[in-house]
């Protein structure tokens, strides 16, 4: 019933949120990529997008998809995998930012693992700079981080938008610095909400600092002050600061995935893996 060419491009679509950005993910041209979402809106009977010239938003149905999409091309890559006899070997040094430790990325490397039992995966969690940092100098292989404003590098997993978030019951005092809780350097959101706050000509003052987000979080329930975070990640327990508090925008941000210089014993488990994150990238959003 499904063209699994038309799920690929769905599941595209859906992470970037953006029928440019899933073209140049796939290789393909833009009006393909429309006529694969039309041709399985058809099959569906559903609409699962909602677009105009200036957006593009999952519907109720687009969300249903999303899992179902993602297991039936699970299946075909485990089955073409079985009946092709890859076995992929090898060491591959992994790295991950801070930004998805509440996500499921734990159940992809798990199923990572199950298929490619013979590959000794290394993963390392750090702040997205720091990634980069590694990256470039050669001790990583791989790395899912947020795109720094200087570095055109990486195949964008999804598109999103920072928001301030914190506790519900945080109240700011409009004359004084606004609190904020933030990574260390070389955090990406650290510098994005000083560069923001002062853009709009408003003082702020850092009342929390820490490398890990468990941290962060922590300060931000106990009402320490707000945070930049990304919009579709947004932690149990915290809300976005309503638009009337008056706070600056702060922008967009990109989850990609970046390979480091290729190790021939690396390359084929690098590229195993970021198949498996692109294919399964619904599950890096912290829905409902």
């Amino acid at each position: 019933m499904y063209d699994l060419s038309h799920l690929r491009t769905f599941l595209a679509v859906s992470q970037t949120l953006s029928f440019t950005q899933a073209a140049r993910r796939l290789g393909l041209r833009q009006s393909t990529v429309s006529q694969h979402v039309r041709r399985l809106e058809d099959a569906t009977g559903r609409q699962l997008f909602t677009r105009d010239t200036h957006s593009v938003e999952l519907t109720e149905d687009g969300e249903a998809m999303l899992g179902f999409a993602r297991r039936m091309l699970e299946v075909q890559e485990q089955a073409s995998a079985f009946f092709t006899g890859t076995r992929l070997r090898g060491r591959l040094r992994f790295g991950a930012s801070e930004d998805f430790v509440l996500t499921r990325l734990p159940e992809i490397l798990e199923g990572f693992r199950s298929d490619h039992p013979e590959v000794d995966l290394e993963l390392t969690v750090e702040l997205s700079g720091t990634l980069h940092e590694q990256l470039d100098a050669g001790k990583l292989d791989l790395v899912l981080a947020k795109r720094r404003a200087e570095d055109s590098r990486g195949e964008l997993v999804w598109h999103d938008k920072l928001v301030w978030i914190g506790a519900e019951r945080l109240r700011l005092d409009a004359d004084r610095p606004v609190p904020l809780i933030v990574y260390p350097p070389p955090g990406i959101t650290r510098a994005l909400a000083l560069e923001a706050l002062e853009r709009q000509g408003r003082a702020g003052r850092i009342a929390c600092t820490s490398g890990s987000l468990n941290g962060l979080i922590a300060a931000a329930r106990a009402g320490l002050g707000v945070m930049a975070h990304s919009r579709g990640m947004v932690p149990p327990g915290l809300v976005r600061v309503p638009e009337r508090v008056g706070l600056p925008e702060l922008g967009e941000v990109d989850f990609v995935l970046v390979h480091g210089r290729r190790r021939v014993s690396a390359q084929g488990a690098a590229d195993a893996l970021a198949g498996a994150i692109l294919a399964a990238g619904d599950r890096l959003h912290l829905r409902g």
